[in-house]
């Protein structure tokens, strides 16, 4: 066990050693947002309000950069749901960065990798349109063409228009229903019920933030929320398989309904 100070910084005592030791080096780290020009948001908000804290993020980008052949590796989502509304991680631009622009190496989005390092601002933009959500390639493109980091002539790459969730899941299928590629690889505590229950209740807390997924949270309780057996022990682990009250009756056909959408 060594402390914080000798794994996250190069410098220091034993410099030589930590070269040495850390050739070839691949730092992965996670971040909310990347820019256009290849800047990464991790740890706050435009506003200001604070997401979480940088940790070793910083440091380990910008040893990437000190150390011979270590790279730096940002996985991203291509896309977030907040209140109802989806919107793309990968944005021309945001009023707060966690890693500059000029520490750009690798980043990863369900869609590919793409390559930045070393690469003019037009083929950083190119490659980050080749792994954002295709739903929002076109306005991408408009603002880096406005900003006269993409020629006029630029079309996203046909491959690049299939970056959609649905398309993924279908060539993800032949080895999803092999065992492969599991709801978490690493592990967790979580029981296979309990990642089901928090797909619903996603769900659910997604439609109920815009008028049109109220009216469709309605229509599904009414419609889909009747009994179903498979669902019992999920009802009952969320306390809801005898409803002792109108309110919780209405929760059980909610969460009924939930559940049928995310199981189908």
């Amino acid at each position: 066990m060594r402390g914080i100070s000798f794994i996250n910084e190069l410098y220091g005592p034993e410099w030589e050693l930590k070269v040495a030791q850390r050739r070839h080096a691949r730092f992965v780290n996670t971040a909310m947002l990347v820019t256009g020009l290849g800047a990464a948001v991790s740890d706050a908000l435009a506003d200001g309000r604070v997401v979480s804290g940088v940790g070793g993020q910083y440091n380990f980008v910008a040893m990437a950069h000190a150390l011979p052949e270590a790279r730096s590796i940002l996985c991203v989502r291509a896309t977030r749901t907040s209140r109802g509304t989806l919107s793309s991680n990968i944005v021309w631009s945001y009023g707060h960065t966690t890693i500059p622009r000029h520490l750009r190496d690798i980043v990863v989005t369900e869609y590919g990798i793409a390559d930045l390092r070393g690469r003019t601002d037009s083929e950083i933009v190119a490659a980050l349109v080749s792994i954002m959500d295709a739903r929002f390639q076109d306005e991408f493109v408009a603002a880096a063409k406005r900003a006269r980091k993409l020629p006029r002539d630029f079309r996203v790459p046909d491959a690049a228009r299939a970056n959609l969730p649905h398309i993924l899941r279908e060539r993800l299928a032949p080895w999803c229903a092999q065992g492969e590629f599991p709801e978490l690889p690493f592990g967790s505590d979580l029981t296979q019920e309990e990642l089901v229950l928090a797909k619903a209740l996603r769900h659910l807390d997604e439609q109920r933030h815009t008028m049109g997924g109220k009216v469709r949270l309605a229509f599904e309780t009414l419609t889909k929320g009747g009994t179903r057996r498979d669902l019992d022990s999920y009802l009952a682990r969320m306390q809801l398989a005898q409803p002792r009250t109108f309110k919780e009756r209405l929760y059980r056909r909610a969460l009924r309904a939930a559940l049928k959408q995310v199981k189908r």
